[in-house]
């Protein structure tokens, strides 16, 4: 689920109770290089004016054309663009990708305030609609579930897929968790110590007094969970990674010199857990990209947790890319 989408769902609303005719496009299979993945949704109103996108640009440009020459479906319906070369380049979708949308009109918005209620108490929903009758149902989701569309029932999830527990609330941490935020993730700060936990003031994240480990067990961490330990206390550090080492989590890293997480990893190996489990921990944490402000180190952090979490494997630049002359004469 991506933040744009309940944005898109709040203006739909919003156009419905002020009297306009809105529906709802959804992309529900891709194949190729198509730009915005399954799930994601745009708006139209009556009038034309659009919310959200499902594409680089084109193809909303075509559903708003079909919508001002009189194409207003009654019940949910199928689109497909990029069948062939000619037409994926003209609707912007490079290298032969394919995009296929359902459009359907939007009957009521209770359901949508639900959503809107629901994932703003960071509950992970789904919305289930039927193809044949255009009837949503909101349900609670859990972490494992994805979006899904079978032909004749499509599932799309709302809300935090993905949790990030951070420990330690300093000016790190908050830069940290603001940029979790924008990536959607449900970001918890755990600090035990009271000049740090008073003076937490981050919007839209939860904050545990608790002491690490117990908080960790707590929330029984899940492969959706990731946990960052930024405290400078080793106290406080290895009690979290004694525990998160051992759970599902898919990404676990601590802030630390390279000297640091040698000892620290010397500290881990006197416990119950395996050279496996030790050769999990992200140390030291964040992608090498030079960073020095507190903003800077947050990037390397939370980029490094985005790659963990894509799969895609830790490296600066992509295979091919151009170097910077100053670099090649830094290398030279």
């Amino acid at each position: 689920m991506d933040s744009l989408d309940l944005q898109v769902l709040a203006q739909a609303r919003d156009w419905f109770n002020a009297g306009h005719k809105v529906w709802l496009v959804t992309v529900i299979e891709t194949w190729g290089s198509a730009p915005r993945p399954p799930g994601a949704l745009l708006c139209l109103r009556g009038d034309g004016l659009v919310a959200g996108s499902v594409s680089g640009g084109c193809v909303e440009d075509d559903l708003i054309d079909r919508l001002r020459h009189g194409e207003r479906v009654a019940t949910p319906s199928l689109i497909a663009y990029g069948v062939t070369k000619e037409e994926a380049a003209r609707f912007g979708l490079p290298c032969g990708g394919n995009l296929r949308l359902v459009q359907e009109p939007l009957q009521s918005v209770a359901w949508i305030d639900d959503i809107l209620a629901r994932t703003a108490r960071h509950e992970l929903v789904a919305r289930r609609m039927s193809l044949a009758t255009g009837a949503v149902t909101v349900e609670s989701a859990s972490r494992g579930d994805v979006f899904a569309f079978d032909g004749q029932q499509l599932v799309a999830l709302f809300g935090p897929r993905w949790r990030l527990l951070i420990i330690g609330a300093g000016q790190l941490s908050r830069a940290v968790a603001q940029m979790a935020l924008a990536l959607d993730f449900e970001v918890i700060c755990c600090d035990p110590r009271e000049e740090y936990n008073l003076t937490w003031d981050v919007p839209g994240t939860t904050f545990s007094k608790a002491m690490p480990d117990d908080l960790v067990l707590e929330l029984q961490l899940d492969p959706h969970s990731a946990v960052v330990a930024v405290t400078h206390d080793p106290k406080l550090d290895d009690l979290v990674l004694l525990e998160a080492l051992k759970s599902p989590a898919f990404y676990i890293g601590a802030l630390g010199s390279r000297g640091n997480t040698a000892k620290r990893r010397e500290r881990l190996e006197l416990f119950d857990l395996t050279p496996a489990e030790i050769d999990r921990l992200h140390g030291p944490i964040g992608l090498d990209i030079g960073a020095k402000t507190p903003a800077e180190i947050a990037v390397a952090i939370v980029a490094e947790i985005v790659s963990v979490k894509n799969g895609v494997l830790l490296k600066q630049k992509k295979e091919g890319s151009a170097i910077p002359a100053g670099r090649l004469q830094a290398q030279s």
